[in-house]
């Protein structure tokens, strides 16, 4: 049955705002039933419109309300439920005002990539007799095992790290941390005398990794507009791909220099240190702020009134500006009212219970499924593809990584522009079914149509394109918006630990399963489990586009 959808634009007199709306007993109702709405169709009921934090409505002292009454309809399982969505406001903003409370947290996702791509070419110049400058280049397998997956380790206990401190210290605080530990990494490894120090500098690296990819998408979702959360959150994975490229580029630079891993490993630096930097100048995320005072850790006055002034400043306005301030105390409301029937307590087990498992499962899940459909394996083989193909840059590592880097950074650039306007659900679809016959298509080239190369060149892009549309970015979006504020930090940890242990597992796995089962039977394991990943998201996964991070929690999570 159609649905249809009512737009109402009214305002309201200067002296009468929101908070004083006749048919509302402010000291009773939630801000979230201020006005009541009824839906043109006459099976829905009735629709309530809530007022999200972080959205402005003032334009020369006046204050419109754009309330916008949707239904959509959300599939799970085998049962199907009609969801009516709270009204979604419109946030007047401008671009200038959000970029830097986005940039200088992505630079946390770019450096990560950054080591992805330097230490392709690191492990090649340390290695190397005549370019390594160094006497202990005769690496053995472990030796070098343990170079490359340093980081890896590192960002594993950094997610335990995060789990344990994050919403003690605050989104702020932790990617300031993690810009210190990014410098300090970049540092001890760029002039590491031996190789117990490159490793140590190695794991230092990785802390940062694991406390940046936790942090992040955290600030991010929680200081942005809701109406652009999905494209900024995407556009952090197009950092991390951005990083991955600059990293190539450095490396095809260094590759033939004296000591050339040193200034690959090191040029990192620079950038960590801007990143610590630009964080110490951001205010501190306010829905952060306002979690602790409803949680009476801290002065609840104190906190408050520092949520009103980190709003203003986030949205380019006066400090302390009576419409940051009415957005405050709504939400305030709206938290104590949300904290009325739970425990307050906190214990680790709550990030497995009730809503915030049913969140751990549709986050957990996709970064899981992120990883185990075989994202290492089939860049591993990316330069034997394109050099069976005759591509002439295959005879340069390098190059090749170049050529991939450039492919994954157009194709991220894609969603970024799509996913707020097509939402998640069809970008994740759209690309796992991809995923899938490319797989499929690999398969079958090292199976029986080894003869036509450009059959895997084919499978290839399309593997590494329908990732960048789906898994890549849209996984660490829904991670970002899907738990709710109560255990929204422990909930992300908890994530970012699956997807670096699941990335850690299968790269260790690769290998032996290789050998056992043979590459064209690898790759077809890998179509099996994504199309296991595509039921998961038709069945499990929620549609998010437009809504605030409240009313996800509200639609999804009870």
């Amino acid at each position: 049955m159609a649905s249809s959808t009512t737009l109402f634009n009214f305002k309201l007199p200067p002296l009468f705002n929101s908070l004083h709306h006749p048919r509302v007993n402010r000291s009773k109702a939630p801000f979230s039933s201020r006005i009541i709405i009824s839906s043109v169709n006459n099976h829905l009921a009735p629709t309530r419109v809530t007022y999200p934090l972080l959205t402005s409505h003032s334009v020369h002292n006046r204050r419109r309300f754009h309330v916008q009454a949707q239904q959509k309809e959300y599939s799970a399982g085998n049962n199907s439920e009609s969801v009516v969505s709270d009204a979604t406001n419109k946030e007047e903003f401008s671009w200038s005002s959000v970029i830097l409370p986005f940039v200088f947290p992505a630079l946390g996702g770019l450096l990560f990539g950054y080591d992805i791509g330097a230490t392709s070419g690191a492990a090649i110049s340390l290695q190397s007799p005549e370019l390594s400058g160094i006497s202990w280049f005769n690496l053995s397998a472990i030796q070098l095992g343990l170079v490359v997956s340093g980081s890896l380790y590192g960002a594993l206990l950094g997610s335990l790290l995060a789990f344990a401190i994050a919403d003690y210290i605050g989104r702020k605080r932790q990617l300031i941390g993690a810009a210190v530990l990014y410098l300090l990494g970049s540092a001890i490894t760029a002039s590491a005398p031996e190789l117990g120090v490159l490793l140590a500098g190695r794991l230092l690296y990785g802390l940062g990794i694991g406390l940046a990819m936790h942090g992040a998408p955290l600030y991010i979702a929680e200081t942005c507009p809701s109406q652009i959360r999905g494209t900024l959150v995407s556009l952090k994975e197009l950092f991390i791909v951005l990083g991955i490229l600059l990293g190539y580029f450095v490396g095809s630079f260094q590759i033939s220099s004296v000591g050339g891993w040193r200034f690959m490993y090191g040029f990192s630096a620079p950038l960590a240190m801007l990143m610590g930097l630009g964080m110490w100048t951001l205010p501190s995320s306010p829905r952060w702020l306002l979690l602790k005072a409803v949680q009476g850790k801290g002065s609840f006055q104190d906190l408050k009134e520092k949520a009103i002034v980190s709003l203003s400043k986030l949205r380019g306005r006066p400090p302390g500006d009576r419409e940051s301030e009415r957005q405050i105390e709504e939400t305030v409301v709206s938290l104590k009212s949300a904290y009325e029937d739970q425990e307050s307590g906190e214990n680790f087990l709550e990030v497995f219970q009730g809503p915030n498992l049913k969140a751990f499962v549709i986050g957990g899940g996709l970064v899981l499924f992120q990883q185990i459909t075989g994202q290492p394996s089939v860049l591993y083989y990316a330069g034997p593809i394109l050099q069976s193909a005759g591509f002439s840059a295959a005879s340069d590592a390098a190059k090749v990584s170049v050529v991939i880097g450039l492919f994954k950074l157009a194709m991220t650039w894609i969603a970024v522009l799509k996913v707020d306007d097509l939402g998640r659900r069809p970008l994740l679809i759209g690309g796992v079914s991809g995923i899938a016959i490319s797989l499929v298509l690999l398969s079958a080239y090292y199976k029986f149509l080894g003869g036509l190369p450009i059959v895997a060149v084919a499978a290839l892009l399309l593997y590494v394109g329908c990732y960048q549309i789906s898994f890549g970015p849209i996984s660490w979006l829904m991670v970002s918006e899907i738990f709710p504020l109560r255990t929204r930090g422990r909930g992300i940890s908890m994530a970012v630990l699956t997807n670096f242990a699941a990335n850690a597992v299968v790269t260790f796995a690769f290998s032996p399963l290789k050998e056992y089962l043979g590459a064209e039977n690898l790759f077809l394991l890998f179509a099996a489990i994504s199309l296991l990943s595509l039921l998961f998201i038709v069945f499990s996964v929620p549609e998010t586009k437009g809504l605030s991070l409240e009313e996800i929690e509200s639609k999804f999570l009870k």
